[in-house]
């Protein structure tokens, strides 16, 4: 650019136009807030030495009050920027090198990301440091979800709501309150029998009741699927309490249903084991010294006026309808029984009873198992007289005397061991298709039961089965 000699020398440099279209800007650095860029020079320029006419002058002027006006925008929006900048985040003062806006040089970015010896300076995070940062942020949740489930969940059911059923329910079911039953063996047979939703529940709606209630012996007539309050209610109003109607439940030992029929019917107990032992007169098959697998697992409501020898027939009788309806033929109905009555306490989950027929055969088969014993604990039990535990002992298991233990005596017991119902008696005359030799329920609660053909596979499931009752002594293992 060509410089323009002054032609004011002792002007000030504010107003001295010369030394502002020579770019010679003499004012401190403190007053400049940032350097102008160069000017152009007149459109028709002078040679040195010559001086201005007016109207070069006035234009000069024009051009230097335009160049001011602009650096004050240019100030403004300088600190417009700073301020807003200082309203998000406090930021350390601005270093050297940065042009006037205050942003640092592409060179000056370049040199603070590459450069990690220089003190003072905020790093910016890479992409893969993001990225590594985000994974432990995520490893380090998880890890506390994991470590946290077990109590948190715990505080969640300690506070969570009973679950529970509304309203009344719908259908119709018998529910037999037995001798004995307190307020937590009412609500365990409730829930297990989808009268109530759980048992807690129930109990809770027996915390609240007051006064506190009182439950009679006896069958109920109740609905499904009842909220607590209302199956509490139900319980608790005469009017579904059912005279005279008992329940036999399946598997049932003879002597405890003739229990329960005299202890709602009235009937004195030795009047109905004095009808139960006249064979004859029940149309018995000729092999049976008592009423034991003929009692058919029912809901009963008799007459206030029944007799001892007329109940006892009427539940036999059921018995062989249910046969007849099966197609088992009268010569085979104690074969038949006697099968059936090992499978409905033997079998839990409902395809089990299918595979437990197979078992006994397969057992029974000399081709397939030679010694022909059953290896029940379920006759141990019967010929001992002891329903209060599930397991036997050496002892137990080694006697001769027992004329049902099938660890000792190959082939049937000599009678059945309980009351079949439908099901049993169905797997009796239908057994699965199977080479299972072997079974035992590993899970007492659920009823899951593993099925084996070889010695080795069911004693590692008898290793499961005893785990799991050392964690269950509450069933005398």
């Amino acid at each position: 650019m060509t410089q323009l000699p002054p032609e004011r020398n002792g002007t000030d440099p504010a107003t001295d136009w010369h030394a502002l279209l020579a770019g010679d800007d003499s004012r401190p650095v403190g007053d400049r807030t940032a350097a102008r860029p160069e000017q152009a020079p007149p459109a028709a320029a002078r040679d040195a030495g010559q001086p201005m006419t007016r109207r070069e002058a006035r234009e000069a002027e024009q051009r230097r009050a335009a160049a001011i006006e602009a650096e004050e925008r240019h100030a403004a929006a300088i600190a417009a920027a700073e301020a807003a900048t200082a309203a998000v985040t406090a930021v350390p003062s601005q270093p050297a090198g940065f042009d006037t806006l205050g942003a640092p040089s592409r060179s000056e970015r370049r040199a603070e990301i590459s450069d990690p010896h220089e003190p003072g300076r905020p790093r910016r995070r890479g992409a893969w440091g993001c990225l590594i940062g985000l994974v432990v942020v995520i490893a380090l949740g998880v890890g506390a979800f994991f470590f946290l489930q077990g109590p948190i969940t715990a505080l969640v059911d300690r506070f969570q709501p009973a679950e529970d059923f509304e309203g009344t329910g719908t259908g119709e079911v018998v529910f037999m309150i037995h001798e004995g039953d307190t307020g937590t063996s009412i609500a365990d047979n409730l829930a297990s029998e989808d009268i109530v939703a759980s048992a807690q529940a129930f109990t809770e709606a027996l915390a609240e009741a007051d006064p506190t209630p009182i439950f009679y012996p006896g069958a109920y007539l109740m609905a499904e699927q009842m909220s607590a309050q209302s199956a509490l209610d139900a319980l608790l109003d005469p009017a579904n309490k059912l005279e005279n109607t008992f329940v036999i439940q399946e598997g049932m030992w003879a002597k405890n249903a003739l229990a329960e029929a005299a202890a709602v019917t009235g009937l004195p107990i030795e009047e109905l084991e004095a009808a139960a032992a006249d064979v004859t007169t029940l149309g018995l098959p000729a092999e049976a010294t008592g009423v034991e697998g003929f009692l058919f697992p029912a809901t009963y409501t008799v007459d206030p006026d029944i007799t001892a020898p007329a109940l006892v027939k009427m539940l036999v009788d059921r018995s062989f309808e249910a046969l007849d309806a099966a197609g088992v033929a009268p010569e085979d109905r104690w074969r038949t029984v006697v099968k059936a009555s090992l499978i409905e306490r033997e079998a839990g989950l409902r395809d089990d009873y299918y595979k437990v027929s197979r078992v006994i055969d397969n057992r029974l088969n000399p081709e397939l198992f030679d010694s022909g014993l059953l290896q029940f604990d379920s006759t141990v039990h019967y010929g001992l007289g002891d329903d209060s535990v599930v397991t036997t002992t050496d002892a137990q298991r080694a006697d001769p005397a027992n004329a049902y233990n099938t660890y000792v005596h190959p082939g049937m017991p000599p009678g059945p061991i309980g009351n079949p119902g439908d099901l049993a008696i169905d797997a009796a005359l239908h057994p699965a298709d199977g080479s299972w030799l072997y079974f035992v329920t590993v899970n007492l609660d659920t009823g899951e039961t593993v099925f084996s053909a070889t010695i080795d596979e069911h004693d590692a499931a008898v290793e499961l089965f005893l785990a799991w009752l050392a964690d269950h002594p509450e069933y005398g293992g």
